[in-house]
């Protein structure tokens, strides 16, 4: 799954590390969600397009291998 996470960190200018402390996680999920090594789960996602004020469609897409 392809995401938008680190383009939507830069426009909300915060960083990986308050991220993770805005949704619950380390900063080490975070590093690996946005390096697409970690897929999250349905709540986290919805944190995260919550906290952007964003569609989850927004932020996350599948790749051509999981669809």
């Amino acid at each position: 799954m392809k995401n938008n996470i680190k383009v939507q960190r830069a426009i909300a200018n915060i960083t990986q590390e308050e991220l993770a402390k805005k949704i619950g996680v380390s900063r080490q999920t975070i590093n690996a969600m946005e390096a697409n090594k970690y897929v999250p789960s349905t709540v986290l996602a919805l944190k995260i397009s919550h906290l952007f004020g964003k569609k989850v469609e927004d932020i996350f897409e599948l790749d051509e291998k999981d669809a």
